[in-house]
């Protein structure tokens, strides 16, 4: 058997910011083929967004194929650690490193739940770049996957989900994002001559005064509502007695699945233009918003977690974006992993108590799914 504890400390070791290579790949590799996996490992993709290494690990068996899905990139450790942030240090009963929590923790609790004799089919699905562009991370691996015929019926994404408690919330959905960019064209010229000049910024301020008052919805069942928020604005003008010859606003929508982002990249389009109509808008899709209804598979995940925990776990959409967002297209997706307290922060550390029940979570579901 693996143990938890030891395999999250080697993954932490290795130094995995994203995008991730090499080292932390063998660090699975080598726990994985002992336990009769066929491990695949490519790269994806040129820079800026590339090369990205990914992992695709299969195994049969007979039943519903169950995938686990996660990364071990790691976004920069920051200053201001206690120790080495890639110390995988134990200090009073905590295991502190960047990755313990998000989620090396989760991928070696998987691992080390998986059953040393084959029961259904498992798959790992792993990407070194989930915390940077996701360009040729998941959505690469889910190409490679077409390529093997390999088709997960359930996947379980190791993201940590729990908020309080181990086993509080799990997700069966997200909200969708996308950022969108307004740039107004003007004339520049002098302060003191504006009917030589179009000052680009009068109009940017009717536009955005135009989306803040817009409500997309009032949430639903499962989502909360949908929201724009501006995030940024830039003229770049040094000279008070200037009008500059453009302005920009950039947007972020999070919204729920009562919207589609091509409708609101063009809603915003329509309204930018109606007031500028040589403005230009773009917008970057990060994903969709997506629902795995409730049903037998978050129900048998929610049985697991109250089988060790005595928890019944919250069924929840909120938070950002994760790479369900393109795992939930292949088959019925749901999240669950450790507490996020400490994500992305300074001494990020997960409880070893709770890498340990997790496992044991972890191995309630896969042999809950072979029931």
């Amino acid at each position: 058997m693996i143990d938890v504890l030891a395999l999250a400390q080697a993954l932490i070791r290795t130094d995995s910011v994203t995008p991730a290579m090499g080292s932390v790949f063998d660090v699975l590799d080598a726990a994985l083929t002992p336990l009769g996996f066929t491990v695949d490992r490519f790269v994806a993709g040129e820079a800026p967004d590339g090369p990205v290494e990914n992992l695709l690990a299969t195994r049969g068996g007979t039943g519903p194929h169950l995938a686990f899905a996660g990364h071990v990139d790691v976004v920069p450790a920051g200053e201001g650690w206690q120790g080495s942030p890639f110390s995988g240090d134990v200090r009073d009963g905590l295991l502190f490193g960047r990755g313990a929590v998000d989620m090396k923790g989760a991928v070696a609790a998987f691992v080390a739940a998986i059953p040393a004799e084959p029961t259904i089919p498992l798959s790992l699905i792993i990407t070194g770049d989930e915390e940077g562009p996701a360009i040729y991370g998941t959505r690469a691996l889910i190409d490679r996957m077409a390529e093997r015929g390999v088709a997960p019926d359930l996947c379980l994404v190791g993201e940590p989900t729990s908020t309080q408690r181990l086993g509080d919330m799990m997700k069966i959905g997200r909200r969708g994002s996308v950022n969108i960019w307004i740039t107004v064209p003007g004339r520049q010229g002098h302060v003191a001559y504006p009917h030589l000049a179009d000052n680009p910024i009068t109009p940017l301020i009717a536009i955005l005064a135009e989306i803040e008052g817009i409500t997309l919805d009032t949430g639903n069942a499962w989502f909360q509502p949908s929201n724009i928020e501006i995030t940024d604005l830039h003229v770049g003008n040094p000279a008070h007695n200037v009008i500059p010859g453009s302005a920009q606003a950039r947007l972020s929508i999070r919204f729920n699945d009562e919207q589609s982002s091509e409708a609101l990249i063009e809603r915003i389009a329509a309204i930018a233009q109606s007031h500028a109509p040589a403005a230009q808008v773009t917008g970057r899709i990060s994903g969709e918003a997506f629902l795995t209804q409730p049903g037998a598979f978050s129900t048998l995940i929610a049985e697991a977690i109250h089988a060790e925990t005595g928890i019944a776990p919250e069924l929840s959409t909120t938070g950002g974006t994760s790479d369900a967002r393109f795992l939930s297209k292949l088959c019925p997706t749901v999240e669950f992993g450790l507490l996020n307290a400490t994500m992305h922060k300074v001494d990020e550390a997960v409880a070893v108590e709770d890498l340990y029940t997790l496992t044991r979570i972890y191995a309630g579901i896969i042999a809950r799914a072979d029931a």
